[in-house]
């Protein structure tokens, strides 16, 4: 090995090799060593730079070494590159003993063979059976472990080393011969050979060695008698017989591999056209760049979509937005707290202004990102109504889509200057109180009495809740009333039964109201606390409220010329119908200035999020494979990875066929 490879340390008669050692061997200019994971470049032509790789190399070995061991299973590498040298990787492994001496560990010769059983297990590795030949070959013991690991001899060479001196200590030719003949030792190999390694001086160079191999063949007697064949001599003939054996193995077994991934290809293939008929084989790179254009190309569509549709959606998302705000927090403050008809025009303004100046702005905002975000959302997701292949192929970037919109949607933020805009509109729309057009009148009471209608059915649904099932839904559903429900519907009946006296009912009760409510529902046997009748009321008397208010407006529908003609005497003012129409007429303004700054910047700013976030992701292949999935892609990748590697198995094998 020391001839092969001049780096391996050389012994002295101690175990010097403790780890494996894998050099792999190049033709290059200049005769060069490099260890793996170390920069420094060690010129072989020089004994010192020699001395020192063969050093770092035994520190590696001693470092890899546990305590309390001799032996390391940790593979040490590095690159050997030379004029001549043969293309070859050579493992140089740990002798194997057979006594543990004095200071090593126990169970080292166990270690030793497990380690070369791992090594000589791969079927595509050669062996080198290393067999002293100034011993008797009795004391052989490599060459029945060998044979045990190659029975057939297809991957292994005998290499008999120290022939001079079983020439010098006459050792038996005929034994000589048939160790080379392989008819000797209980193992098959392809090729036997003899070297010399050494000249008996420790100090010797590997250029000494060859040239002392060179002439002890040339004057051997063995040689001459015609015991050794002149192509089994010599570590020259050694390494190309090693070189050509590796390379041969290659060819085979690349060959043997591009024939395994042919059959592989024809199995994906064939599965992929009874899967996938006139269907593309995109892999995941391709099927991302596909969607990232689908999804662009539909966010550019938010410009067709006309200023009516925009409008339309803001107002409705407005409209719903609103309407509590205009009816608890502005209306029935409004109505219950003013004293006349003036007072309650004043309050109206004050509860506008105030609104407008404060939270409307922000609500605005939130109301437009809102539209806009649900457009997007529709145009994204919406699969095109196109042939059932178009809407396969859509399906694959579903998870795109929805990622893309959620992202989106957590970093899209409107423009902040938008909002004084957007209060300068606000605040003014709300000053004008003139209703010029009975058709504007006719609006006015449609919208209040859409809002009211929606604000009455959700306080019935909350009434529903408070009192539990009546008696239809009890023998019908078989539902019944916990103990605070009944309660309740026994304290609502005694209120409506309040409110019925009143002509006027009163927003909060009186002290003596609410004792006698008390007292009735006692007489009755339920008790309740004043806080609990104070709390229903609250309920009652918006239910009393809206339908009062809904009155109102059904009364005002034909108020418009009456009240326009004479509105100071009029006893039907019809105030309340005002102030719906000032907020409608601030939901079209608002609408009409979220459309001009969606159409003016907003969606573009939301395309160049998208456009960004969708080269982000194109960077992360692990978000790719989250994303975009399925057996197609799957199936698409995999067939790309084998003709990747069927073309270059079958690239290397044209370079090894016209080699020489």
């Amino acid at each position: 090995m020391q001839c092969l490879i001049p780096c391996v340390i050389r012994g002295a008669g101690e175990m010097m090799t403790r780890a494996p050692v894998k050099v792999t061997m190049s033709e290059g200019p200049q005769h060069v060593a490099q260890i793996r994971g170390n920069s420094r470049v060690y010129d072989l032509t020089q004994d010192s730079e020699l001395q020192a790789l063969r050093n770092e190399i035994e520190i590696l070995m001693r470092n890899s070494v546990k305590s309390g061991q001799t032996v390391s299973s940790e593979i040490i590498s590095l690159t050997v590159r030379g004029p001549g040298l043969n293309r070859v990787v050579l493992v140089d492994l740990p002798g194997i003993i057979s006594t543990e001496t004095a200071g090593m560990a126990i169970h080292t010769k166990e270690s030793i063979v497990s380690m070369c059983r791992q090594h000589m297990n791969n079927p595509n590795a050669i062996i080198l059976c290393i067999q002293d030949g100034s011993v008797d070959a009795e004391r052989s013991n490599v060459t029945e472990l060998v044979g045990k690991m190659d029975p057939q001899g297809k991957r292994t060479i005998l290499v008999l080393t120290k022939v001079d001196l079983a020439e010098r200590n006459e050792i038996s030719p005929k034994r000589i011969r048939a160790i080379l003949d392989g008819k000797l030792f209980p193992m098959k190999a392809l090729g036997h050979f003899a070297v010399v390694t050494g000249t008996g001086r420790s100090n010797d160079s590997i250029e000494q060695i060859r040239n002392y191999e060179e002439r002890f063949f040339q004057s051997s007697t063995l040689f001459k008698s015609g015991v050794l064949q002149a192509s089994q001599m010599t570590t020259r003939s050694l390494s190309f017989a090693v070189s050509r054996l590796f390379w041969q193995m290659v060819k085979e077994s690349v060959q043997q591999q591009a024939q395994n991934f042919r059959a592989v290809k024809y199995n994906l293939e064939t599965e992929w056209k009874n899967t996938f008929p006139r269907q593309r084989e995109l892999d995941r790179d391709e099927l991302f760049e596909k969607g990232k254009e689908e999804i662009l190309d539909q966010v550019a569509s938010l410009s067709r979509v006309s200023p009516q549709e925009w409008e339309e959606l803001f107002a409705s998302l407005f409209t719903q937005s609103i309407s509590s705000d205009v009816v608890n927090g502005i209306y029935m403050p409004a109505v219950t707290q003013a004293t006349s008809q003036g007072h309650f025009k004043t309050q109206v303004d004050i509860k506008l202004r105030e609104w407008a100046e404060g939270h409307l702005p922000k609500l605005s905002l939130e109301v437009g990102w809102q539209g806009l975000m649900d457009e997007f959302e529709k145009i994204v997701k919406e699969h095109p109504a196109q042939s059932t292949l178009d809407k396969a192929s859509h399906c694959l970037f579903d998870s795109l889509r929805a990622e893309v919109v959620q992202e989106t949607k957590y970093r899209h933020v409107w423009e902040a200057g938008d909002r004084e805009k957007l209060r300068v509109i606000q605040v003014n729309t709300l000053e004008d109180q003139t209703v010029q057009e009975r058709w504007q009148w006719e609006s006015a009471v449609k919208y209040m009495k859409k809002v009211l209608e929606a604000e009455q059915k959700l306080a019935f649904e909350t009434a529903q809740g408070l009192i539990g099932p009546g008696s239809f839904e009890k023998w019908v559903y078989w539902k019944s009333q916990t103990s605070d429900q009944a309660r309740r519907a026994a304290t609502w009946e005694e209120l409506l039964r309040f409110a019925s006296t009143e002509e006027d009912c009163p927003a909060t009760l009186s002290h003596d109201e609410i004792t006698t409510v008390r007292k009735n529902l006692q007489g009755k046997k339920t008790a309740v606390t004043d806080e609990f009748i104070v709390e229903t009321w609250s309920h009652v008397y918006r239910q009393h409220f809206l339908a009062s208010a809904l009155r109102t407006a059904e009364e005002c529908r034909r108020a418009f010329y009456h009240r326009h003609l004479s509105p100071v005497s009029s006893k039907l003012n019809c105030d309340d119908v005002v102030l719906f129409w000032r907020t409608q007429r601030m939901i079209q303004a608002t609408s009409n200035a979220l459309r001009q700054q969606v159409m003016n910047s907003e969606a573009r700013r939301l395309e160049k999020e998208v456009k960004q976030l969708l080269e982000t992701m194109a960077l992360d292949r692990s978000k790719k494979r989250q994303l975009i999935n399925g057996r197609r892609v799957d199936l698409a990748e995999e067939l790309k990875r084998v003709r990747s590697i069927q073309d270059r198995l079958y690239a290397f094998i044209d370079a090894l066929a016209s080699e020489k």
